[in-house]
């Protein structure tokens, strides 16, 4: 779909076929999306200053804020990741740099482009490691020549039409087992091993430190490699070849700076309250580190400066033990736009468990006919299952949507365990086989706590 194509009814369209409701988040999120297309179609200095409205996400684990953001982001094809707030700590201690969060952001990114890039040039790619293989396999000059079977003697030289009949054999597959010696990138460092193992070791400046050591001059090594394998990292090589790598970080930097979405998780466990002492002085350190990148700065990282004023930023929390208003009030100003999503009820369960695309009963039901076990689910066992995963919800820890893949799991486990054994035939989930292999465990909360 164009990225003109993406009105704010059609991403909320599109997110609807993975999330069940929350249906404000969902338009906040339209928007912003829909706001930073609008940005590029101004003209003048008037686009830089059109700075991208950020979102706080309030509510319960499980309802869905990391699904939104990231279907979002495969959406509109653009950069994302995802970092928990808790991880980060204040400069000057053991802890990650808010910094990695835009390196990570063009690491994404540049994997984006590249694959994107290698798709348009893998056919060309292929070809031409077909050729470096068929070189290995039959060399054109000087060769030893070609046998049909390992073991028998040759058969003449590298001509044309040997040449040709090993083509046929090799796009047949029956060359398969066969093995060659190919020279491929050696990675590997001693030094880099010993360091990657020690402790207080920041991983950015190791990663610098990795790519000092490569720019002089990298090593290759030769492995003897069967055919299909051979083929894919002679492939990998050609595309490498293909690609215009500087153009690759060039776009890779443009669209982290201008299409990226950072997702910010559990901003609640860095907020403080108004009398600060002791821990709470550490979050507030992380909150003024996080400023700077969520204001708008610039980030060295291996490709070059990054500009994080473009950048989408989603924060999430349950703000159970804090509210928005206890972060700092110059990351307040930064997520202009607050959007609450609601617990999940026992009909948004039956919802989940039906209308998504990747809805769990269909996930189940695919591997369960890998091994030529049909199930087909009654509308009767998906209430059960709805009604069992609100209700320890909400005698325990509610969970939200998460609480499925539990109950799932304990209910079909058996099936799943002898499947292979129990050969082709079609099994119908009841209510009354949910209730057999869950009631019990329902019943008594201690083991429903632990189990369920």
């Amino acid at each position: 779909m164009n990225e003109s194509e993406l009105t704010p009814a059609r991403i909320v369209a599109e997110l609807d076929r993975y999330v069940v409701g929350q249906g404000e988040a969902k338009r906040a999120v339209a928007v912003a999306m829909r706001n930073r297309w609008r940005r590029q179609q101004v003209e003048g200095d008037l686009r830089e200053e059109i700075s991208p409205k950020n979102i706080i996400m309030i509510g319960p684990t499980g309802v869905g804020k990391t699904e939104i953001a990231r279907r979002l982001a495969r959406l509109a094809k653009a950069p994302f990741v995802k970092v928990e707030a808790s991880k980060f700590t204040e400069v000057g201690y053991v802890g990650r740099d808010v910094d990695s969060i835009v390196r990570d952001l063009v690491e994404v990114s540049v994997k984006l482009v590249r694959d994107e890039e290698a798709g348009k040039v893998r056919a060309r790619a292929k070809d031409a490691a077909e050729e470096r293989l068929l070189d290995l396999l039959l060399p054109r000059a000087g060769g030893r020549g070609f046998t049909d079977r390992p073991g028998e003697p040759t058969t003449g030289g590298g001509g044309d039409a040997t040449r040709e009949k090993l083509r046929a054999m090799l796009r047949d597959g029956k060359l398969d087992d066969r093995e060659v010696e190919v020279e491929l990138a050696d990675d590997s460092n001693p030094l880099m091993s010993v360091l990657g193992g020690q402790p207080g070791i920041d991983e950015n400046a190791l990663s610098g430190l990795k790519d000092m050591l490569g720019s002089f001059g990298r090593k290759t090594k030769r492995q003897k490699l069967r055919v299909p394998a051979a083929w894919r990292a002679l492939t990998e090589l050609e595309v490498d070849k293909l690609i215009d790598q500087e153009a690759t970080t060039r776009e890779a930097i443009r669209r982290a700076e201008n299409a990226g979405i950072v997702f910010i998780d559990e901003i609640d466990k860095i907020a403080t309250k108004a009398e600060r002492h002791g821990a709470d002085v550490s979050r507030e350190g992380v909150q003024r580190d996080l400023l700077p990148i969520v204001e708008g700065s610039t980030v060295t990282t291996k490709y070059g400066p990054v500009k994080t004023d473009h950048v989408l930023f989603i924060a999430a929390g349950a703000f159970h033990m804090a509210k928005p208003s206890d972060l700092i009030p110059e990351l307040q100003g930064r997520f202009p736009i607050r959007v609450e999503l609601t617990p999940l009820t026992a009909a948004d369960f039956v919802r989940i468990l039906t209308e998504p695309t990747n809805a769990l009963t269909r996930q189940y039901a695919a591997l369960l006919a890998t091994d030529q076990i049909t199930i087909e689910w009654t509308a009767e066992a998906i209430d059960e299952l709805a009604t069992i995963a609100a209700d320890v919800n909400q005698r325990t820890h509610d969970i939200g949507a998460r609480r499925l893949h539990t109950v799932l799991e304990r209910l079909l486990d058996d099936l799943l365990f002898n499947a292979p054994d129990i050969g082709r035939q079609t099994i119908p989930l009841t209510r009354a086989y949910v209730r057999e292999r869950l009631g019990a465990l329902v019943a008594d909360e201690d083991l429903a706590r632990y189990i369920l």
